[in-house]
């Protein structure tokens, strides 16, 4: 195996969606990286040495020792991190203003509506101990809602911003996971077929096959790890 570039980015990092972000980043970048697992379900986030980084406590976070001006900085936050990567690698991210501005809408779209949405409906859906029907109802019907938008704005243009950016890279892997979210996928054909274009890509393939088996490793039903993932209050 040939050895890693000097100064390799830290990824800090669980296989969910949020963590895929970042490993497909890398991957299309090119960047040299290392990854430095934090395994959510045991509580690794919670560690001195994590929060040091990431004061929310939460993956993916990176550290880059060949930071601005060569001095080494660190990144909490999903969608930070994709901006900070698209400015240092001059990729995914344009510089001309109107442009930025389409990808950073859909960025803090998928930030404040789609991700934080669809982790609701995966919670009630999937992990609350017993059916809540208004709350599956609520969260499963306002993902519906978001995957209309996204349907619409994809009917006319091949990715959200035009060109392939971290706005397409923030979204896809909260909006592959449509089936745990209750969705229809065919009622999206625009969406469906944005999904396809993307998964074939091998960067996104390598991206999201990082520590895959890592999924598996936490036993979800297991009330030690349901606390550590559901049970959290100010510290």
């Amino acid at each position: 195996m040939a050895a890693l570039p000097e100064n390799p980015i830290e990824l800090y990092y669980w296989p969910t969606p949020n963590g895929w972000k970042i490993s497909i980043m890398l991957e299309e970048c090119g960047l040299p990286y290392t990854v430095k697992s934090v395994n959510i379900g045991k509580g690794d986030q919670f560690s001195r040495e994590f929060l040091a980084i990431s004061p929310n406590a939460k993956m993916p976070a990176i550290v880059d020792p060949a930071g601005p001006d060569g001095a080494p900085i660190s990144v909490f936050e999903s969608g930070a991190i994709l901006q900070y990567l698209g400015r240092k690698a001059g990729k995914f991210y344009p510089e001309e203003e109107r442009a930025r501005v389409e990808v950073e809408q859909w960025l803090f779209w998928q930030m404040a509506g789609l991700g934080p949405i669809a982790g609701q409906t995966h919670h009630f859906r999937i992990y609350a101990p017993e059916p809540i029907p208004y709350a599956v109802d609520r969260f499963t019907n306002e993902t519906n809602r978001l995957y209309g938008v996204l349907d619409k704005r994809l009917s006319d243009r091949d990715f959200l911003a035009g060109d392939y950016s971290i706005a397409d890279m923030a979204t896809y892997p909260w909006a592959k996971m449509w089936q745990r979210q209750g969705q229809d996928i065919a009622q999206f054909p625009h969406v469906q077929r944005w999904l396809e274009a993307i998964s074939a890509r091998p960067a996104v393939q390598r991206g999201v096959a990082v520590n895959a088996a890592d999924r598996k490793l936490n036993d979800m039903t297991d009330p030690a790890v349901r606390s550590v993932l559901f049970g959290q209050r100010a510290r």
